[in-house]
């Protein structure tokens, strides 16, 4: 039976789909985020044309597509978000937004979207066993954060960009038996971290067609819709597309990985039986991204006064 682990944190709610006692969909929603998917919201156009842009009523930007016909700069309109903002660097992806005629409304929060994909949602605490760890929660961090995945019988290196998402299959033995198998893995990889966009897989080089298709299959029989996808090349190379509309796990961690450090950090020592942790060494990068507000909630939250250092 698939169930939903969620989880109120300190600066960030996590949330795992667990099926078959692994983690087949993982969130990680950041506290103050900005726009959400779905929120309603005033908004004047600022520049028309290809790229339009609006100026957000809350303060902030987003692109604009399609234009209202008659709409000029300078007007009012109210829009839907129907991407959030992607972290990138130097040059961040400005929320996407659509005109509408809904009333205004915030996005909904994370609890509020697993709750309404209809699959039981067990809210997990840190008093009791770490359901979310038991499913291999860490090891999906460590995963997204490097880039290394493990399969059997090989290996999925992961590299993110700004035109796509890339995965090269290293591996011995029989190129046919490593590509079929590395297919289910990046098709695993790519629903468990949530990357949506454009996605590049490097094969092995096949020998011919049925090859080729085999691999195809495999990775079909393995990936949820929506997604489209290209054949594989004869160089091995196969190209997916999946809807984005929001930063992937990897984006995410790669984003600010100092902040999410501190925040996984914050998870461990809430976690800790009593009488607590009364001194943790951390990184600098860590220490400087802890925010007064995480360390007084923990410390609310364990009754206990931990005090951070650096190590």
């Amino acid at each position: 039976m698939s169930e939903w682990l969620y989880e109120a944190g300190i600066g960030e709610d996590r949330a795992a789909l667990i099926e078959h006692g692994e983690i087949a969909v993982a969130r990680i929603a950041v506290h103050d985020p900005g726009l959400r998917l779905g929120a309603v919201l005033g908004a004047t156009l600022v520049e028309g044309g290809r790229l339009a842009r609006v100026a957000l009523d809350c303060g902030g930007e987003a692109m604009l597509s399609p234009i209202p016909p008659g709409l000029t700069v300078g007007r009012h309109l109210t829009v839907e978000i129907v991407r959030e903002a992607i972290p990138e660097h130097r040059r961040p992806k400005l929320p996407k937004a659509v005109p509408t005629d809904a009333p205004a409304k915030p996005g909904p929060d994370l609890l509020a979207e697993i709750t309404a994909t209809g699959v039981p949602v067990r809210r997990i605490r840190p008093h009791e066993p770490d359901a979310l760890e038991s499913a291999g929660w860490s090891e999906l961090l460590e995963e997204s954060a490097t880039g290394e995945i493990a399969f059997p019988g090989g290996a999925l290196r992961m590299a993110v960009t700004p035109a796509m998402t890339l995965f090269d299959v290293d591996g011995d033995g029989d190129p046919a038996r490593l590509a079929i198998a590395a297919a289910g893995a990046v098709a695993r990889a790519i629903r468990r971290m949530g990357i949506g966009g454009s996605i590049g897989v490097d094969f092995p080089t096949l020998a011919n067609k049925a090859e080729r298709g085999a691999v195809a299959e495999a990775f079909d029989a393995a990936m949820i819709a929506p997604f489209e996808r290209t054949a594989v090349n004869g160089y091995g190379f196969l190209q997916v597309i999946r809807p984005r509309a929001r930063a992937s796990l990897p984006e995410l961690l790669a984003s600010d990985p100092a902040a999410a450090e501190a925040r996984a950090l914050l998870r461990r020592i809430e976690r800790t039986p009593p009488p607590g942790v009364a001194v943790e060494r951390v990184s600098l990068s860590a220490l400087a991204a802890l925010k007064p507000e995480w360390i007084a909630e923990l410390h609310r939250r364990t009754g206990t006064a931990t005090r951070f250092e650096a190590s």
